[in-house]
């Protein structure tokens, strides 16, 4: 089963880009990466770029409407998702624990809907 490990984190409470700090964390993240290669459950993940490069998009009344920025009001923002091919939730859960943010933000596990059944 497949699912998506979403990283949310509060921009104010990680570590500063440049410094010791986030070296360790990237750090941390490159050996979560090799870790679960090695495990062969990481499908893909990638970080995303900041909130301020974000477009929502939705459909009202007929319209089309761009709003810059994400759509939800929150400190959290999502930076960033793995996707993993384990045999259950509690795998998933085990990795989820293993990504270096979550001792600061939140990583939100869910199961992926396969809508084409070829992909299953």
């Amino acid at each position: 089963m497949q699912y998506m490990l979403l990283i949310y984190n509060d921009p104010s409470l990680e570590p500063a880009y440049g410094t010791p700090d986030f070296e360790g964390m990237m750090g941390s993240f490159l050996a979560l990466n090799e870790r679960m290669k090695a495990d062969k459950v990481m499908v893909s993940g990638e970080g995303l770029r900041g909130i301020e490069t974000a477009t929502s998009v939705r459909l009202r009344g007929g319209k089309v409407e761009t709003m810059d920025g994400p759509f939800a009001e929150t400190r959290e923002h999502l930076g960033g998702y793995y996707v993993i091919e384990v045999p259950d939730l509690d795998a998933a859960l085990r990795y989820a624990a293993m990504v270096p943010s979550a001792a600061w933000g939140t990583v939100e596990v869910r199961p992926l809907q396969a809508y084409n059944p070829a992909a299953q």
